[in-house]
């Protein structure tokens, strides 16, 4: 409950202390740019997703089921997949691996195929797991310098990313075959 404290002013005017706060709040919006977002009310979502190390590059299916996320909370870099609807983290087999960094996910319509960086064959490669068959397939194979910033389609069939090759920096796409683009 707001109290109906009185302030008083220089100009011996009195307001009471919720339009006072009121104001405060008006006036910071207006210096700050912000309007509604200063309303909106952020959450963690429960049940493992968050930890206490670095949870960050979030990517959301687009059907808006999964959500993938980089994190360091196994001591290195590692993709982790949530599941919206069942509220649980998603296991992931042969995806992350103790000798490289996974990173930066992006994901496919249905959260099918996850695209990402990784640097299992000691640079920033590309590759893209299948959660059906379990398996990652690599995409930057004939680039010789790093890649990085995955994104895929909705149905899996295409995946740009940036690679840097004589050093310069391209767009690369890589068109494949999946059960969802044949049908």
């Amino acid at each position: 409950m707001i109290s109906k404290t009185q302030v008083k002013l220089s100009s011996m005017q009195t307001i009471e202390t919720s339009t006072v706060k009121l104001l405060c709040l008006l006036t910071f919006a207006l210096i700050s740019g912000c309007s509604k977002a200063l309303l909106i009310d952020t959450q963690a979502i429960p049940g493992g997703i968050n930890s206490n190390f670095v949870d960050e590059y979030p990517a959301y299916s687009s059907d808006g089921r999964y959500l993938a996320f980089t994190s360091d909370r196994r001591g290195h870099r590692d993709v982790f997949l949530y599941d919206l609807q069942e509220r649980n983290l998603v296991p992931l087999p042969n995806l992350n691996r103790r000798n490289s960094s996974q990173d930066r996910p992006s994901l496919s319509k249905n959260g099918r195929y996850i695209v990402y960086v990784s640097t299992e064959r000691g640079k920033s490669d590309i590759f893209l797991y299948d959660r059906t068959k379990q398996k990652s397939e690599l995409l930057s194979a004939n680039i010789k310098g790093s890649a990085t910033n995955p994104t895929i389609n909705g149905d899996g069939s295409k995946v740009a990313f940036q690679a840097s090759q004589l050093g310069q920096w391209k767009i690369v796409i890589v068109t494949r075959k999946t059960e969802e683009s044949i049908n």
